[in-house]
């Protein structure tokens, strides 16, 4: 009896020991986002990295792709953008001399004089307002060029921030060949087949 009861009271002890929380358990640590990851500080706000390198280069252009580490694109981005504002400053300036030339001509004050370099060899004021108004034009367009320039440098960046964190791996296959397809009527037609093959990471 003695034996039977120091049983009971052993299995009743361990029982009570193992009912509680296991003290050798470390708590599992809480899932973080993957977006969360990916976020980077930016004058005090926390963002994405490719709304970050889109902001950067919105603010200086060919900064987003320092940020990118797409230093080649640099001589492109630069490249675009002195072509287009410069040739629109250009467009602007003849478009400044081509006014004061007109306006000189057409004032009815014989002290003016017309003394741009270009616009006081034309013939006549019909001529001076003719280039006045294609320089004109032609600011306006390299304007609209200047603009697309410095836009397309952002979309490069944000482009270029989303494909930097694009992963890349062996998991995924896609192969095409031709082929030659049978059809109900007993034709043969060529076509293409396309195969998509999951790749195992166990060796």
């Amino acid at each position: 009896m003695l034996l039977a009861a120091g049983l009971l009271t052993h299995a009743g002890q361990a029982q009570t020991v193992t009912a509680g929380p296991d003290s050798t358990r470390l708590p599992a640590p809480k899932a973080v986002k993957d977006s969360s990851r990916r976020t980077e500080k930016f004058l005090g706000w926390r963002v994405t990295r490719p709304k970050k390198a889109a902001l950067l280069s919105a603010i200086a252009p060919g900064a987003g792709q320092i940020y990118n580490r797409k230093y080649w694109k640099l001589p492109l981005v630069y490249g675009a953008l002195g072509f287009t504002v410069g040739t629109e400053v250009l467009f602007q300036k003849r478009y400044k001399e081509y006014t004061l030339g007109y306006k000189a001509r057409t004032d009815g004050i014989v002290a003016t004089v017309d003394t741009g370099p270009r616009s006081s060899k034309e013939a006549s004021a019909a001529n001076v307002r003719t280039k006045l108004d294609a320089f004109r034009r032609g600011r306006d367009i390299w304007i609209a060029y200047s603009a697309v320039a410095y836009t397309l440098n952002i979309v490069d960046a944000l482009v270029d921030a989303h494909l930097r964190d694009f992963d890349i791996s062996d998991d995924l296959s896609l192969q095409w060949q031709p082929d030659v397809l049978r059809v109900p009527t007993a034709r043969l037609t060529p076509g293409v087949a396309v195969s998509l093959t999951l790749k195992s990471n166990k060796k």
